[in-house]
């Protein structure tokens, strides 16, 4: 694999790129992210970037949207 955007991989690949960073988790976890494995979806199936949707994510949480159990 020549890296992790979206033009350089498969779908396969893609989907294992986030299986493997983010480990071991199961959406349905104790105190795991809601949503997690969801946001990158969009990576996932050729949409999106991962800088992207990590860059909006980012932006998401400085303003602190959807982040109602964060404080």
């Amino acid at each position: 694999m020549a890296g992790y955007l979206i033009k350089d991989t498969t779908r396969q690949e893609r989907e294992q790129i986030v299986a493997d960073s983010l480990g071991n988790i199961d959406a349905y976890c104790d105190g795991c992210m809601c949503g997690i494995t969801e946001m990158y979806q969009d990576y996932i199936d050729g949409k999106k970037e991962l800088r992207e949707i990590n860059m909006e994510f980012n932006a998401r949480y400085v303003r602190d949207e959807d982040m109602d159990g964060r404080k």
